[in-house]
């Protein structure tokens, strides 16, 4: 299964957002992949009865790119409401 990272709570706990099972999983922050930063995208497997956390660089790579996209998209947009003053 893939998760995010979502933040780190007072330096010490890691909160990974895993969208396909609609859970959070929280875990010590030490036990995050080198290089893991808020957005990093993860492979958890389940081994032995132990969460194992992979960096997915790919994945995280993709989201990134299509998140930069959408906000060019945006704002590029017309800036004018659709509305009309009376």
């Amino acid at each position: 299964m893939k998760g995010i990272l979502d933040r780190i709570e007072d330096g010490r706990h890691a909160v990974i957002l895993v969208e396909e099972e609609g859970v959070e999983l929280v875990l010590p922050a030490n036990r995050l992949p080198e290089g893991s930063q808020v957005n990093s995208w993860f492979t958890i497997d389940a081994e032995n009865g132990q969460l194992a956390v992979t960096l997915d660089e790919e994945t995280s790579i993709a989201k990134t790119g299509q998140a930069e996209e959408l906000m060019t998209r945006l704002r590029t947009k017309k800036k004018r409401s659709r509305f009309k003053r009376n």
